[in-house]
């Protein structure tokens, strides 16, 4: 391995047939980038050029070229040179050249691959230069195209409201997981190598990756690899505000990171909750586990402490008076945060991406009739597939469902599969055991749907624009006659 001054940066050998090489992340790195080193090397077999091994190398690793060098007699003869191309309209990756030996070679190769790098950041049109993230989504499962798509949709989702531009989605009907690459490996490194081309900085695979699976895709590529909860545990570390929401995000992290401390790389911990963050090393492993153990103890034991003190509250709260309360629910994205200001006046951080309020908020509404306060609640938006380590960091955000008079169940009318999202919320709400709280549906943002879509809703369904203000006087008059029981 060469670098372009001409320095041997490693020395290599291999096994009959293939190559090891090491971990190169430490080189150069960045989209429309090469990795300025050649790989120079030899096949011991006369005339067998540059295989698909050797191409795919090139390509996923980015280096400046490959180069395949023949031996006969022990000494060098055919050279064998490939080197990557910009995007063009033929679909071409790479071209190859072979010269008769090493003194045949004419090209000037440092300006040679200054002018390629130049070209291949030109065709990105400068989008790979912004200093964000541009990712790849992957999803694999068994299941019907229909929920395929539905799910990656949800992932695209999620990956915007990280601040992750999406240059590709690609998803596969598979039979079984792969135990080291989640899919084949060929389709694996086909998704890969045209996310290269796409200028990606990053894999996002819809569904949970084993560390396993982590360590041997991030060693295949220069790219950051990341599963759904890692995404979702990004997108909580950067919306978190009270001290008790930046805890359990903390404890959900350090409870995904334990059982992954097992080598090193880009797959490593993501504690300080930024996209891609490094992870700790190697040498440190038994010390970090054990920090990281010792971390969550003391995490869960703040957490008892707050909710302990809510308890209080809310006991002082009913001695003071009974207080009807209705907590909004709902798939995230709903517009619940939208329908508790628009209902009371509050100032809760109101976004359209997932996830945007993470931490209860609450605010008193006065119905005018009934001359006493009701306390709405605000939630963290429900999603499909939670983790469970999610689930159980956040259930002191969902413990508010319990003391509540009422639950406000908000649906987005303009989700394309709006059905499938409530049911989702159903079924949570029956995992919780809190069957014996009334529950009232109302539909929201009628205003972004056609009127025949509202038709096809149940005759007393109760339809709302919290943005707007459309349909809340109906929807107060469903509250008001719960208040009388």
């Amino acid at each position: 391995m060469v670098d372009r001054k001409g320095i041997v940066r490693y020395v290599l050998c291999g096994e009959r047939d293939s190559i090891l090489i090491p971990d190169l992340s430490a080189q150069r790195r960045g989209p429309g980038r090469l990795k300025g080193l050649r790989c120079i090397h030899t096949h011991l077999r006369i005339g067998k050029g540059l295989d698909s091994e050797d191409l795919t190398d090139l390509a996923l690793l980015r280096l400046d070229s490959m180069v395949a060098i023949d031996v006969e007699n022990g000494l060098p003869s055919k050279i064998h040179l490939a080197h990557l191309l910009p995007p063009n309209q033929e679909g071409k990756k790479w071209e190859i050249h072979e010269f008769r030996d090493v003194q045949s070679i004419k090209i000037p190769f440092a300006s040679f691959i200054k002018s390629l790098e130049d070209e291949m950041q030109h065709a990105f049109g400068g989008k790979i230069l912004d200093g964000g993230e541009r990712a790849i989504l992957v999803h694999a499962s068994p299941y019907p195209r229909n929920i395929r798509e539905r799910s990656m949709r949800e992932l695209e989702l999620l990956a915007r409201s990280a601040g992750v531009e999406v240059v590709d989605m690609v998803h596969q009907r598979i039979r079984k997981y792969h135990p080291g690459h989640l899919i084949g490996l060929g389709k694996l490194r086909q998704i890969l190598i045209d996310g290269l081309y796409l200028g990606a900085t990053l894999v996002i695979f819809d569904q949970n990756l084993t560390p396993v699976q982590v360590n041997k895709i991030s060693e295949m590529v220069d790219l950051k690899v990341i599963d759904r909860t890692q995404l979702i545990l990004d997108i909580f570390a950067k919306r978190a505000r009270s001290r008790e929401g930046k805890i359990q995000v903390e404890l959900a992290q350090l409870k995904y990171l334990l059982p992954r401390l097992v080598g090193k790389g880009t797959a490593m911990s993501r504690l300080s909750g930024g996209i891609g963050g490094r992870g700790p090393g190697e040498k440190k492993l038994e010390i970090d586990r054990r920090r990281v153990k010792q971390r969550i103890n003391s995490l869960e034991k703040d957490l008892e402490k707050i909710a302990k003190r809510r308890l209080e509250r809310r006991k002082r709260r009913l001695r003071s008076g009974k207080v009807f309360k209705v907590s909004l629910v709902g798939y995230t994205n709903a517009g619940k945060s939208t329908l508790l200001n628009t209902l009371t006046g509050a100032n809760v951080l109101s976004e359209d991406k997932v996830f945007a309020t993470l931490d209860p908020k609450s605010s008193r509404f006065f119905i005018r009739g009934l001359g006493q306060d009701i306390v709405i609640s605000d939630t963290v938006g429900f999603i499909r597939d939670m983790p469970e380590g999610l689930k159980a960091a956040f259930k002191s955000t969902l413990e508010e469902l319990e003391d509540a008079d009422l639950i406000l169940h908000v649906v987005d009318l303009t989700s394309p599969d709006w059905q499938g999202d409530k049911e989702a919320v159903e079924e949570i709400l029956r995992e919780m055991a809190i069957d014996d709280i009334p529950v009232l549906t109302c539909y929201n943002k009628i205003d972004a749907v056609e009127d025949e879509d509202i038709r096809r809703l149940p005759k007393d369904a109760v339809t709302i624009s919290a943005k707007k203000g459309y349909g809340l006087e109906e929807l107060i008059n469903r509250i008001f006659p719960s208040t009388q029981n």
